[in-house]
């Protein structure tokens, strides 16, 4: 059974899957790019920017963009190359079963259902935080506990005491007081809780009706960012820039938490942390099981939302720098506080409902992303596929999956602060793009004669890169966020070699080819 664990799936297998699939193919070109661009730009400008400049980059947060950007092409020209030739739902998993073998897939799967869930829980709480500034415009104001989970609303309320603004934080909440039952504080973050759970109906309505939904809003956002750089650059400071990347030392928060910040490094650390805002990318791969001519599609969609997203990232982060000191920076809804700053009441709402609108778009596409990898896991007998591969008899959806997902994601979202949950999808991230870089490497190597739609150019310089990059980030990334990570892998084995490893599709194939007279 040993030789099951390092078992490649052929690739012909994934090709007859394909060509069996049930998914609706109603994806184009365009339709993979807005759904790419619609996870990328989102909880990266309005949400991210505030914490990297603040805490670890300071004006060079632009720098940081740069790094991750780099990163990030790296990776997405090895993902472009693996859409071209395996062009099924599961993203990396496929790739990796397809290449390294079973283990090796599961691991990588299990990091990536990781990556897409923490990130949406993520995205939900920003959310969160904008549709609760958008409400204050209109003087709608509740309680701290029903708008924050309980160490947010701790800490903001611990920060306002410790600056002697309580009374700017009462503006913001009709009341400031926490609940409790039996000694305990009782907090949640009801927004969170609820968008998550509206993404969810849209979901298992459909892929057509979530892409027409997502391409909607990345319209109206795609929109108003360029509004923001171009609105925005005329109240730039350029003395907010000076010194560009400030002396590195560290950074104290409200709880007494130290963080290492600015310098090269900063700048480096900044972008393992910024990097939460470009795993969108990869999302574009898990859907080309949907997609109409994926070849050709997938590869498109992955690499034009990258290029787009990382100019509009770069200049976004030298107008929020310009337009504020980074010391000053609103890490919870950073753009609009910005502008606020400059009395642009006007611009703070058009910014609350693109953040509003992109960020919806953002969960959408990592919950859609989620359940597709976990279809594509199912299939292969790794998890149940009562509930994960069971598709609905009219919208043709995993449904149970979505139910199953929405649950989870959004209890994360109502009872996790947004700084921890945005960690463990960092450097989920980073390591699934770590893995598909060694990945696509063996594959040139153990079937260079295989018709690859898409070559990346240069593999002995791209993939290395690749690994090299992505890891760097890693190693930047607090001790804590390996042991976050280190727990989440050991569970995955534990289901691996309890559950998975004996309902095993590919190894009750190769059992059957064994006893073959």
């Amino acid at each position: 059974m040993n030789s099951q664990l390092w078992q490649r799936k052929p690739v012909e297998h994934f090709e007859a899957e394909m060509r069996e699939s049930k998914l609706k193919r109603v994806l184009g070109k365009w339709g993979l790019t807005s759904l790419g661009i619609g996870a990328i730009i989102g909880a990266g400008i309005f949400v991210m920017t505030g914490v990297g400049a603040k805490e670890y980059a300071g004006p060079a947060l632009a720098l940081s963009f740069v790094v991750a950007g780099i990163g990030c092409t790296f990776a997405a020209l090895c993902y472009a190359e693996f859409a071209s030739f395996l062009p099924v739902e599961g993203s990396a998993y496929a790739y990796s079963y397809a290449t390294v073998g079973e283990l090796f897939a599961w691991i990588i799967g299990w990091d990536l259902i990781l990556e897409y869930g923490m990130a949406a829980s993520a995205v939900a709480v920003g959310w969160s935080g904008y549709f609760a500034k958008f409400l204050l415009l209109f003087n709608i104001k509740f309680p701290l506990w029903l708008m924050n989970d309980v160490f947010t609303a701790k800490e903001l309320v611990a920060d306002a005491v410790h600056k002697g603004t309580t009374s700017n934080l009462a503006n913001h909440y009709s009341d400031l007081q926490l609940p409790s039952f039996m000694g305990v504080d009782l907090s949640i973050n009801l927004p969170a809780l609820l968008i998550i759970w509206l993404v969810t109906a849209i979901l298992v309505r459909g892929i057509k009706q979530a892409s027409s939904t997502n391409n909607i809003m990345v319209v109206v956002k795609v929109v108003v960012v360029l509004f923001i750089i171009i609105f925005g650059a005329q109240y730039i400071n350029t003395a907010n820039w000076s010194p560009f990347i400030p002396e590195r030392g560290t950074y104290t928060d409200a709880m007494g938490g130290t963080h290492n910040a600015f310098g090269l490094l900063g700048i480096v650390s900044g972008a393992a942390y910024i990097f939460f805002a470009y795993i969108g990318f990869d999302t574009v791969s898990t859907h080309a099981g949907e997609a109409r001519n994926p070849q050709k599609d997938v590869p498109f969609g992955i690499i034009v939302s990258l290029v787009v997203s990382t100019i509009l990232y770069i200049l976004v982060a030298l107008v929020l720098t310009g337009m504020v000191s980074y010391k000053e920076i609103d890490i919870t809804a950073p753009i609009a506080a910005a502008f606020g700053a400059h009395g642009l009441t006007f611009a703070v709402l058009i910014i609350s409902i693109a953040a509003i609108a992109g960020l919806t778009s953002v969960i959408i596409v990592m919950l859609l992303g989620q359940s597709r990898v976990f279809y594509a896991i199912s299939k292969d007998g790794l998890i149940s596929k009562k509930i994960f591969g069971e598709l609905h008899p009219e919208f043709r959806t995993p449904w149970k999956a979505n139910i199953l997902i929405g649950a989870v994601v959004s209890l994360i979202a109502a009872f996790t602060p947004i700084e921890g949950i945005s960690k463990m999808v960092n450097i989920g991230t980073l390591l699934a793009f770590v893995l598909v870089s060694i990945a696509v490497w063996i594959m040139r190597k153990k079937e260079p004669n295989r018709v690859r739609p898409f070559r990346a150019p240069a593999i002995w310089f791209v993939a290395p890169m690749g690994i090299i990059f992505n890891l760097g980030m890693m190693l930047t990334l607090e001790w804590q966020n390996w042991v976050r990570l280190a727990v989440w892998l050991i569970i995955g084995l534990l289901i691996y070699f309890i559950y998975g490893r004996k309902h095993s599709v590919l190894a009750k194939i190769l059992l059957d080819e064994k006893h073959k007279p």
